[in-house]
């Protein structure tokens, strides 16, 4: 559906995209996380269609992106920083995307108005909060009733209800329509209950791109008990993370839980659990193992 091969990007010298590669499946939802100034917002800039690419390829449908005017009606992007016309209402901005869009769904517009009574539609998009603004972009974004929705910290500045209301609407969206969804986000917590499959930036870079389920299959979190000392479980026991609590000590380990917990078996230790695996675990170990670890500090 949306194919990225080998992008560059460079501003005023600084590389924003370094070979830069990803693919998104139709019909899913994929996360893009990845430490702030990871390139993460450039590279949506370069789906949309709104940046060119030094190099390499940005393909939707099989097809190039930029200046594909019928590719992008078909698509819709809220970036983080939402921009409308100095005085447009949502109310105005509608009238607007409906004599470019020939997608765009009045009747959607109406019940999406309905669910967000609360806000109002003929006052200026720049007068409201940002939360407010964030669902104005989005009751637009919908009635375009686009084939892919790109979205940048989509629920940032949302109370929890509102949050909820909206991936509910997504997921609506996707599971009836097969809507394509690519989200860039730093609330791990929220992607790891929406999306399918997940791709992780840094400093330009997709440094892995894989379904939820492999990500996290990939990586075992375990807690064990020994009566003596932790055994040397051997070179090919690759640790990230060690803590210990009295003689608990958890793990986490790199390789697939049934042969973590098959090896660390071999050395009867008296009390041995698999625990579930955070995405936000998953993010920390995966870039840079204990060198990107939360550290306490002490003042």
């Amino acid at each position: 559906m949306i194919r990225g091969k080998d992008i560059c990007k460079k501003f005023d010298g600084f590389q924003a995209l370094d070979h830069a590669s990803f693919h998104v499946s139709k019909g899913g939802v994929y996360g893009l996380v990845g430490p702030n100034g990871a390139g993460k917002s450039t590279l949506l800039r370069h789906v949309t269609g709104i940046f060119r690419q030094d190099s390499g390829e940005v393909l939707v449908e099989g097809e190039p992106i930029f200046e594909n005017r019928e590719m992008k009606e078909k698509m819709a992007f809220i970036p983080d920083d939402i921009f409308y016309f100095r005085q447009a209402s949502i109310l105005s901005m509608k009238k607007y995307y409906q004599g470019i869009y020939s997608r765009f769904d009045a009747e959607a517009f109406e019940k999406l108005r309905q669910s967000f009574s609360y806000l109002d539609f003929s006052l200026p998009i720049r007068r409201m909060s940002k939360g407010m603004q964030k669902q104005a972009a989005f009751v637009l974004a919908i009635s375009l009733r686009p084939e892919i929705l790109v979205l940048d910290e989509p629920v940032d500045g949302l109370d929890p209800v509102m949050r909820r209301q909206i991936w509910s609407i997504l997921l609506g969206e996707v599971s009836e329509r097969g809507m394509t969804v690519l989200i860039s986000s730093h609330n791990l917590r929220e992607l790891e209950d929406v999306c399918d499959s997940v791709g992780i930036m840094n400093q330009g870079k997709v440094v892995l791109e894989r379904s939820l389920e492999e990500l996290q299959g990939g990586i075992t979190k375990i807690q064990m008990a020994f009566s003596g000392e932790v055994p040397d479980f051997g070179e090919d026991f690759q640790i990230l993370h060690q803590a210990a609590q009295g003689k608990v000590t958890m793990m986490i380990v790199r390789g697939k839980p049934e042969w973590v917990t098959e090896r660390v078996a071999e050395f009867q230790p008296m009390i041995m659990d698999v625990l579930p695996l955070t995405l936000e675990e998953v993010f920390i170990y995966e870039l840079g193992g204990k060198e990107y670890e939360v550290k306490e500090i002490f003042l």
